[in-house]
């Protein structure tokens, strides 16, 4: 049976507009960190703060694991096959990113570890973002 690309093409963007809010929704807490460590004024967070941080990044990774499920089940068009793995490819390495980033902020928060997270993460999105396009071009020949 082959399979269904307009089916495809709606899942994909779903998970792809579900990831942005979500992203759109940790991202003032992600810079409230970020500036934190930037001025490094970290030792004045607040802690309960940091926990409250801590658990949304939580919830927020295990939105993209759920995410991730939904992408590793997908059966894509032979003509995006190669894109949708990289796709799937890079989505795991955004999810271990994030997963990395909610690990680095407790007990204290790891200035290093928050870093390479943060990098891990602007690389697999770029990874994202052109997958994405490139299974789009291609959906629409």
């Amino acid at each position: 049976m082959r399979p269904n690309t307009g089916f495809y093409a709606r899942e994909i963007n779903e998970i792809v507009q579900a990831t942005e809010q979500m992203g759109e929704r940790l991202h003032p807490s992600y810079e409230e960190i970020r500036t934190a460590l930037d001025e490094k004024k970290m030792a004045d967070f607040d802690q309960s703060h940091l926990s409250e941080i801590h658990e949304l990044f939580k919830e927020g990774t295990q939105f993209y694991k759920l995410n991730l499920e939904k992408i590793s089940l997908l059966k894509p068009p032979a003509k995006v096959m190669g894109n949708h793995k990289s796709f799937q490819k890079a989505y795991i390495e955004y999810v271990a990113g994030c997963q990395e980033m909610t690990d680095s902020l407790l007990p204290q928060v790891n200035e290093e570890a928050f870093d390479a997270a943060e990098k891990k993460q602007d690389a697999a999105t770029d990874t994202i973002y052109k997958s994405i396009q490139k299974i789009t071009n291609l959906l629409l020949k």
